[in-house]
């Protein structure tokens, strides 16, 4: 009986003994499991998701149609700091106003980061389109592209093309009636964008694109409902019969042989190019899509610039004096401008970067991780959207002193904290390939209205959504100036 005892006792001890164990293991694997739920949790930034399905995507739109859309951003920027996590058009959103963390998703590649766009958009511009495809392809063709714009053939060539415009355009202007800038600055733009991408100038065919173009980009920010009568329809179509014409270009520049070593339009570029990726159809739906500058960067870059030197008596007379000299200098030794010269005025280009600052024509970019990323102790979760908001970078009195000032003269700094807190155009590889192209007949049409024209504007504010752009095109009433044309 005493036996049975002392053996019973030591099987329950060992019994206990083992069961404790293996509690032991089990909490200890409970621990840790928690422990890296928690830091998983502590990782992920600050913010609210707002209510089902819709997350906080009105609340967004509402602020973005006020005169100070960043608000919606501020609001949040105070309560959970410069990154903070939100739900804004269908999907759960990283949002970063950090400059830093900004950059490193700009810098990122395709195995990190992919682009991403609102339904609509991605069905209008297709899956061919190089704003949505990565790897080789997109950095091919990105650049072929952004070398053709850098040559100083094609510098030359958009130089001739946008001062023949220009002054055609302001030949027209009457005294007596109000010129309205953003809707001349897009004709204007949109005749040299097309001639740049596929060679036409002007007559029927132009006429027909800039048509189906209006009907096209009507639909870029539409809901993304595709059924006869819908916007997004509309839209499509209007895509379709656009891509035809393209492709009966293309078409006619093989018949014709032109493959020669030099290429006078991006088809060509493309079209010479020996990768068999580069199909005629992947070409004529690229050729839309990079129209799209035409109606939305460049226009705006040039009004908003008028905007604000309307505004800024002094920068004005600046700008004006800069002009005349070179005209006048030019007068005197017989020459006419080239593109190095429009380049060469120091305040035009400060002119130029203060309104990209100030008016964030792209107001920010938007991409979806591919994988869990940390960037500055911040988790993106995979599946997530990011958006890099350059807005609010650019306004952010801790790189710009009174921000929402218009000063061109700060960049006359040599504070290298203005520049590389300044992405008006993206960045890394998926940067704009025309921003040298953009500043340059923005530097063009300056240098004609401010030598031949004084003027004075009419009251007019700034929508910022869905595109930022004048209320009432920037209605102005001219005055010709007692001088010879440049």
């Amino acid at each position: 009986m005493y036996n049975y005892s002392v053996w019973s006792s030591l099987a329950i001890a060992i019994f206990i003994i083992i069961f404790h164990k293996k509690l032991f293991i089990i909490i200890i694997h409970r621990v840790k499991r928690y422990a890296q739920s928690n830091k998983t949790i502590s990782l992920l930034p600050l913010g609210n998701l707002g209510w089902p399905y819709i997350g906080e995507t009105l609340e967004y739109i509402s602020s973005a149609y006020t005169h100070s859309p960043e608000s919606f951003m501020d609001k949040r920027r105070h309560m959970y700091g410069k990154v903070f996590k939100s739900h804004i058009f269908g999907s759960p959103t990283i949002i970063s106003t950090d400059a830093e963390v900004n950059r490193s998703i700009l810098q990122s590649d395709a195995k990190t980061f992919v682009p991403f766009y609102p339904k609509s958009l991605t069905e209008l511009m297709g899956k061919s389109s190089i704003l949505l495809i990565n790897g080789s392809l997109q950095r091919r063709i990105h650049g072929l592209i952004g070398s053709f714009f850098k040559s100083p053939h094609i510098k030359a060539r958009i130089t001739h093309d946008m001062k023949k415009y220009v002054q055609k355009s302001m030949d027209n202007w009457q005294e007596n009636c109000p010129v309205y800038i953003q809707h001349q600055a897009k004709n204007i733009a949109f005749q040299v964008l097309v001639k740049a991408l596929i060679g036409i100038d002007g007559g029927e065919k132009l006429d027909i694109l800039k048509i189906n173009f209006q009907e096209f980009i009507a639909g870029l920010m539409s809901l993304p409902i595709n059924f006869p009568g819908t916007t997004l329809y509309r839209s499509l179509q209007a895509k379709k019969r656009m891509v035809k014409l393209i492709q009966n270009i293309i078409q006619e520049k093989r018949e014709k042989n032109i493959m020669s070593t030099v290429n006078d339009d991006v088809a060509d570029v493309l079209l010479n190019d020996t990768s068999k990726e580069l199909t005629d159809e992947l070409i004529s739906d690229n050729m839309i899509d990079f129209m799209i500058p035409g109606e939305d960067s460049v226009p705006v870059l040039i009004t908003l610039a008028i905007k604000y030197l309307s505004d800024s008596p002094l920068a004005l007379q600046q700008l004006t004096e800069e002009n005349m000299t070179l005209k006048r200098l030019k007068e005197k030794q017989g020459e006419t401008l080239v593109w190095s010269d429009y380049l060469s005025l120091p305040f035009t280009q400060n002119v130029i970067s203060e309104t990209l600052r100030l008016g964030n024509i792209i107001i920010g970019v938007m991409r979806k991780s591919v994988k869990d990323v940390e960037i500055k102790g911040y988790l993106i979760p995979k599946g997530w959207c990011t958006f890099v908001y350059f807005r609010s970078v650019h306004l952010d009195d801790n790189h710009y002193d009174f921000p929402h000032q218009f000063n061109p003269w700060r960049w006359q700094s040599k504070d290298t904290n203005n520049y590389c807190n300044f992405t008006p155009f993206g960045g890394g590889q998926r940067l704009c390939p025309g921003l040298d192209l953009a500043r340059l007949e923005a530097s063009i049409f300056l240098h004609h209205f401010t030598t031949q024209f004084k003027w004075v504007a009419e009251e007019d504010s700034i929508i910022n959504f869905p595109t930022v752009r004048m209320k009432k095109g920037m209605p102005v009433w001219i005055k010709r100036r007692e001088t010879k044309q440049c």
